[in-house]
């Protein structure tokens, strides 16, 4: 008798895959099957001669999904669940799925069928999405090398299959270096000045460390460079040398011994430029803007000087306002603040001018709270319900949930997963949003006009602790709304295209428009009272409170803005002027441009770049300056509503509805500016967020 077959459930699934059944021996023989059927399907699509959207696009879209669902899980595994095992089966695999990929971005006989179809009489009769669908495959070819030949084809792919394994071992070192260093600390006058919630973290690092009797009164308590321990513990820890010395183990994270990313960083930036004149580009950075909304680096170069003009004033006003609030307590580094006092006097000077105190906010911050405040905000504006949906989903980790979203007449629209607690020894850092599936017609189940999208939502806040619920730093609220918006972006559209559908095929540089147009409603005071309350006594935020909180949405915010234009001049730098034959290395452009950008420039040894994931392992090379681009059109979105007037409650939900119609809706299938513009009724402008950043009266 044969033997029976035995279900793989990366390949078994139909709506939501079986994460508690995924196993890492299942991970080999289910990709390589998908690829090996991926593979008979591009030869048999290549073999045929299709002059009709149906015959080309639609089979490409299913062979496109049908990889995306398996490796997708698979990476997504990898950024939640590293282990050493399945990073030896990542890496085993990750050059196969490169191969694949390239060979179907370069395929001539697809290639030719696109313009093919392009250039057919159906062109007029298809509407926008099919339009910016195409003409976006045949960008992307070109962009994949298609038109290459000889050696040229055969040292592009390598420099392709190169650079994924350079991004991953960069990640891979990130992570890995930010999970060596831990700071022990054995007295109470070591743990001077830290909150409960740091003390209570700490401690449960500490049990998990290998100190089971660790106790509240004797500790040992143990700090990391994980964002929940590491930020607060700069911010209150009353010893100055230890604040000292865990910032320096921040800014030198990944950059000596065997996880040293210089290396990667200098040899990235050399395979990207050679990619880059192999194409016919002089710089990565106009490779980069052949896919973004921004026309090029000039004008990018102009927003961002324009930024650091308003901030500069500002910024040099909060470090004076920093030395007099330290000479006033008559602190000993008074008159040489350094880089591991900012964040302590910051803290500092917010709590005596706002009365703002972490401790004393986080208590109404409790994540279910939190959640339901968010879920009610996106019902009033964009007329959907999320109902929790725990038990409906299989989870990779007991602190995922799941829920579904609803459109106002019950129809269902999507689902999401939310993983929100910090996991240093497997999951990376910061947050994000990813998909499982996309909107798409093609795709859909039997008996099923489309297939509804299914998205990730990931964050890395404090996670519960001794019977207390996730308590949450404004920060981290701040965070979630972030994500959430991405998300309703994914969520709510409806393109039935997959490749135009959601965040599909729309200009990076616009991308973070949804989810920072969100964190704008957490300064709004009824959405603000709609999501704090006591955990313990259910009391709200006292109005004054609230009030506190939203005058201090503007506190150093020149700091804050010169910070994150760096990045972007630093990233443009880079990919569109470094020359890796002069004399100028990486690190003394960001030095450099720091001098010229910060008002307190880097320390010396501080090696910033080597986790710089943004754009060394990310998505954001040649595109940081998206972040702050994007701001300009958030800000403006969300003027609109102030204008309107934000207590008009009709005036709002029709303007959340429009926003839904349109930059919710349409995804991929319209420009960009087209989509801002059927929102705003205009172009945007740089007003409302320098408004809203206190940089403009």
């Amino acid at each position: 008798m044969p033997e029976p077959k035995i279900a793989n459930p990366l390949l078994d699934w139909d709506e939501l895959p079986a994460f508690d059944r995924i196993e890492i021996s299942h991970i080999e023989p289910a990709v390589r099957a998908t690829l090996a059927a991926c593979e008979h399907a591009l030869s048999e699509l290549e073999g045929t001669t299709p002059a009709a959207w149906s015959a080309l696009m639609e089979p490409l879209e299913r062979l496109e999904d049908d990889l995306s669902r398996v490796w997708g899980i698979v990476r997504h595994l990898y950024a939640v669940r590293n282990s050493p095992d399945l990073r030896t089966v990542y890496d085993r695999l990750q050059g196969d799925v490169v191969a694949f990929s390239t060979r179907l971005g370069q395929s001539r006989p697809l290639f030719k069928a696109f313009r093919t179809l392009r250039d057919s009489a159906e062109w007029a009769r298809y509407d926008e999405a099919q339009r910016r669908i195409l003409e976006s495959y045949i960008r992307e070819a070109e962009l994949e090398g298609v038109g290459l030949e000889g050696e040229a084809r055969e040292r592009f792919n390598a420099l392709t299959q190169r650079y994924a394994e350079l991004s991953t071992r960069f990640s891979n070192n990130v992570l890995d270096a930010t999970k060596d260093f831990t700071l022990t600390l054995t007295s109470r006058d070591d743990v001077e000045g830290l909150p409960a919630s740091l003390l209570d973290l700490a401690l449960d690092t500490a049990r998990s460390a290998g100190h089971p009797d660790a106790t509240p009164e004797s500790g040992p308590w143990v700090i990391t460079l994980d964002s929940p321990s590491f930020f607060p513990f700069l911010q209150h820890n009353t010893r100055r040398d230890l604040r000292e010395r865990v910032y320096r183990a921040f800014i030198t994270r990944a950059s000596a011994g065997g996880l040293d990313n210089t290396p990667l960083i200098d040899e990235i930036l050399d395979l990207r430029q050679e990619k880059a004149r192999l194409l016919g580009f002089q710089t990565f950075a106009e490779v980069s803007l052949s896919r973004k909304m921004a026309p090029n680096v000039e004008t990018i170069q102009s927003l961002l000087d324009e930024l650091r003009q308003a901030a500069h004033t500002a910024a040099v006003r909060d470090l004076e306002e920093l030395r007099d609030l330290a000479r006033s307590a008559g602190a000993a580094e008074a008159d040489d603040l350094r880089h591991w006092d900012i964040p302590f006097w910051a803290e500092r000077l917010r709590e005596a001018r706002y009365d703002l105190h972490d401790e004393e906010l986080r208590p109404y911050f409790a994540l279910p709270r939190v959640l339901d405040g968010l879920f009610t905000l996106a019902e009033r504006l964009f007329d959907i319900r999320v109902v929790p949906a725990d038990g409906e989903a299989s989870i990779w980790h007991e602190d995922v949930r799941f829920s579904r979203v609803y459109d106002r007449d019950g129809s269902p629209l999507a689902a999401f997963y939310l993983d929100p607690y910090s996991r240093p020894a497997e999951k990376r850092g910061g947050a994000w949003m990813d998909m499982l599936v996309g909107r798409s017609a093609v795709m859909a189940p039997p008996s099923a006009a489309v297939r509804l999208p299914v998205a990730y939502l990931m964050c890395n806040q404090t996670r519960p602790i001794g019977g207390k619920p996730s308590l949450m730093t404004f920060s981290e609220v701040e965070t979630l709304f972030h994500e959430f918006g991405h998300a309703l972006q994914h969520m709510l559209t409806t393109v039935d295209y997959g490749p135009a559908a959601g965040i599909s095929n729309v200009e990076w540089d616009a991308v973070e428009l949804a989810s920072q147009f969100m964190e704008n409603w957490c300064y709004h005071k009824p959405t603000l009272l709609g999501l704090a309350e006591h955990y313990e006594t259910g009391q709200p935020l006292l109005d004054e409170t609230v009030e506190r909180i939203r005058k201090a949405r503007t506190f150093r915010a020149g700091t804050d803005t010169l910070r994150q234009v760096l990045f972007g001049l630093v990233d443009l730098e880079l990919h569109h002027r470094f020359n890796p034959a002069g004399p100028e290395k990486p690190v003394d452009i960001y030095t450099r441009l720091s001098e010229q950008t910060l008002v307190l420039p880097p320390l010396p040894e501080d090696r910033f770049l080597c986790a710089f994931t943004h754009i060394f392992s990310g998505g954001y090379a040649a595109g940081y300056y998206s972040y702050k681009w994007a701001e300009v059109l958030s800000a403006d979105a969300f003027a609109a509503f102030d204008e309107a007037g934000l207590d008009d409650e009709a005036t709002v939900r029709r303007l959340g509805r429009r926003f839904r119609e349109t930059v919710l809706a349409l995804g991929g299938s319209r420009h960009p500016m087209d989509v801002f513009k059927a929102f705003r009724g205009r172009e945007p402008s740089t007003e409302a967020l320098l408004r809203y950043s206190g940089l403009k009266g």
